[in-house]
């Protein structure tokens, strides 16, 4: 069973496990339960501790059935460049180990060279230097600045890796809402076709066979043909993280994000990627128990659905 003790008023984030096996040594024990070895490195030499019965050891200790191993996460520096500010944050759920944010459009994720300031990250980094959280702010999933929706932060180095791997094994459930022009002929679409930098650009991405896997599942929910021309809702889910997966897959479609200028879609009914992280699950990473959240559709996309209907060719 493993318990978990809150991370919180300075005091390091703890797990406990008990043994249940004879002559395992302790590294191979903690490796089973998912610790990392970047983790066990971070804890011999940034002030952690590992415990066999209270007594503190090092990893090459033999256990025994009935030990209990407590291992303490050394407490983490804030990261530098990111400054901790004040202001509003929309939490959907928080525990001791996870922060589930709704994110609105126009606010990056992390600091970039365009918005130093004012990301959900500054923000995130200043709600846990009051509530003295001992942990610097670990994004587990990130949106572009001008996509809406769901996000994920991790308190702890340890809990970011354990999402990672769910996240790796496609075990982390992320669903978005978008709007696209033109007509989307097929109502089920697999896409799997990799992504990688464009040349010459720091920011835009292509698919190109060099690129890294990337697969998006796509479903279409409406379409509309609205004064002389066609847009198509469509709902998608990332099995992949690639940089504007969403944004280059369906331009490669021909089917580009409302307002997505960037990949070739046009600003007239809306000002920003027509683009929202909808739903989000997965494990707990502790408990193991499955959880899922839910962001309903957000002002500026409701007006531009209604938009469409209203004026929809009969």
């Amino acid at each position: 069973m493993i318990h978990s003790f809150p991370a919180m008023n300075n005091n390091p984030f703890t797990l406990q496990f008990s043994v249940k096996e004879d002559h395992i040594q302790l590294r191979d024990f903690l490796q089973r339960q998912g610790i990392s070895k970047r983790t066990l490195t971070a804890v011999k030499y940034d002030g952690g501790k590992l415990l066999v019965n209270g007594n503190e050891q090092t990893v090459r200790y033999t256990l025994v059935e009935g030990d209990t191993v407590t291992i303490c996460f050394p407490i983490e520096q804030p990261s530098e460049g990111l400054t901790p500010e004040s202001g509003p944050l929309s939490i959907v759920y928080e525990d001791e180990t996870i922060v589930i944010i709704d994110k609105p459009a126009g606010q990056g994720t992390i600091p970039s060279r365009d918005q130093s300031s004012g990301t959900i990250a500054n923000v995130v980094a200043g709600k846990f230097a009051d509530e003295r959280v001992p942990s610097t702010v670990h994004v587990v999933t990130r949106l572009d600045r001008d996509t809406s929706g769901l996000l994920c932060i991790a308190k702890n180095r340890h809990i970011h890796h354990l999402l990672n791997e769910q996240m790796r094994m496609t075990g982390f459930y992320r669903q978005y809402i978008a709007f696209v022009e033109g007509w989307v002929d097929w109502n089920e679409q697999m896409i799997e076709q990799p992504i990688g930098r464009k040349d010459g650009s720091i920011i835009e991405r292509i698919v190109r066979e060099d690129g890294q896997y990337a697969r998006t599942d796509a479903k279409v929910f409406g379409r509309f043909e609205c004064l002389g021309s066609q847009y198509t809702g469509v709902s998608l889910v990332l099995h992949t993280g690639r940089t504007h997966q969403i944004r280059v897959h369906m331009q490669w479609l021909g089917h580009p994000l409302v307002g997505d200028d960037l990949y070739g879609g046009t600003r007239s009914l809306l000002n920003r990627q027509a683009l929202h992280c909808a739903s989000i699950g997965f494990r707990h990473p502790l408990t193991g128990e499955q959880l899922s959240f839910t962001s309903g559709m957000p002002v500026d996309m409701k007006m531009l659905n209604e938009h469409l209907i209203t004026h929809q060719k009969m």
